[in-house]
């Protein structure tokens, strides 16, 4: 399995198919694996990356450098160890505050951003950071298997939120820093200044994150989007996936159409 040392850290990637490059970002303790069922999908025709960013899934786990800057800081260690050539990243949840900040930081890197079901200023304004991380300090276990049921919609299988739940639990207590620093986190007064394309996919029944969120983003971001995932929760990408395939797929030829309209 491939692995590469960046910013005193390692992390585990994969590194699949060939043409223009995507880097899949995971969502808060979960994996690179969650993006299995857009593999098939996309690999025939682009270079797709998954990566577990640090503390979670099989990379390392490290006290230090959980916070936005940190993982925004290895990814483009990431991009420039594989010479990913100005991929789109696509970011779940937290993954998409990442993709967000990747594009507001280093345009000249990233060709574009897909933001699914992104945490956003959210965080601050509408979820009880001091209680989840009080909870999670005095049972892990407990606070994670009573939360993670309400990102997925009614009738989802219980075996992919146990699985959500056992990947979770597998990853570094580290990454709940990540918590304590998203109260001061709000990309809204940077979106309208965004250099590169962006598009917004959620699910209609979100409940950590309302679709008010990307909808309001959106609007201050010129030319962005919104893909609403019919019937999906928080992880429209597996929950819908074929859905989320063709909305993912639609949103890459919206930006690549517009890459050669003003190249």
């Amino acid at each position: 399995m491939p692995y590469l040392d960046v910013n005193d850290t390692t992390l585990h990637y994969e590194d699949e198919g060939t043409g223009p490059a995507l880097l899949l970002l995971h969502g808060w303790g979960t994996s690179g694996q969650v993006w299995g069922a857009q593999l098939p999908e996309f690999t025939g025709d682009h270079r797709v990356v998954t990566v577990d960013w640090r503390g979670c899934g099989r990379s390392a786990r490290p006290v230090s450098g959980n916070t936005v800057a940190g993982v925004v800081g290895d990814m483009m260690a990431l991009i420039g160890a594989l010479r990913l050539d100005r991929p789109v990243v696509v970011g779940s949840s937290i993954g998409a505050t990442f993709a967000t900040e990747l594009g507001l930081q280093h345009p000249e890197s990233v060709g574009g951003v897909v933001a699914v079901d992104g945490s956003a200023y959210w965080p601050s304004q509408g979820m009880p950071l001091a209680e989840l991380m009080d909870g999670l300090r005095r049972d892990r276990a407990g606070t994670v298997a009573e939360w993670v049921p309400e990102w997925y919609a009614p009738g989802t299988a219980p075996a992919l939120i146990d699985w959500t739940v056992r990947q979770i639990l597998d990853s570094g207590v580290h990454i709940d820093q990540h918590f304590a620093t998203a109260g001061d986190y709000d990309p809204r007064p940077a979106l309208p200044g965004l250099q590169v394309p962006i598009h917004y996919l959620h699910g209609e029944l979100s409940i950590p994150i309302p679709l008010e969120v990307p909808q309001t983003c959106a609007a201050l971001t010129p030319g962005a989007e919104v893909g609403v995932i019919a019937g999906a929760g928080h992880m429209p990408h597996q929950e819908r996936p074929a859905e989320f395939n063709a909305a993912l797929r639609a949103a890459l030829t919206r930006m690549a159409s517009a890459a050669h309209a003003t190249a």
